[in-house]
């Protein structure tokens, strides 16, 4: 895992391995699996950076929810490859944040995807400013 800088902006990358569980019938990775992928490459890019996410509810009482994902499906993953994900933020309002998530096989991309995240108010799951300390981290100030 690391934070390094591609092109201006900071980008996370986080090494996931295909199961057999994360496969179909032929072996695979089934479509909607791609979506864990993110979710854990979302969730290890906030604590590498400090923030964990139980700690964020109980002390901030936020919430991040999925608001929309588009994806595109480039090339199939299979069982048992290592592959990298790779996080970027391309959008930090005060409550949501746009990420830019890619699979990537070596050099090959095989899925890309936006994911819209809505910060919410744990308690009254309304939006809710995200703290200072992270909304800079995330906008990389």
């Amino acid at each position: 895992m690391s934070r390094d800088h591609d092109g201006g902006e900071a980008v996370f990358r986080w090494p996931i391995r295909v199961y057999y569980e994360d496969t179909d019938a032929g072996g695979v990775v089934y479509h909607a699996n791609y979506l864990k992928f993110f979710e854990r490459a979302r969730c290890e890019m906030l604590r590498a950076w400090g923030f964990e996410l139980d700690k964020l509810r109980e002390r901030e009482d936020l919430l991040f929810v999925v608001r929309a994902v588009e994806m595109d499906f480039l090339r199939p993953a299979k069982f048992n490859e290592l592959l990298c994900v790779t996080t970027a933020i391309e959008q930090a309002k005060a409550a949501s944040l746009v990420f830019k998530q890619t699979v990537w096989r070596g050099d090959e991309a095989l899925c890309r995807a936006k994911v819209k995240v809505a910060c919410l108010a744990a308690a009254a799951f309304r939006p809710k400013p995200l703290p200072d300390s992270l909304l800079r981290c995330l906008r990389g100030d």
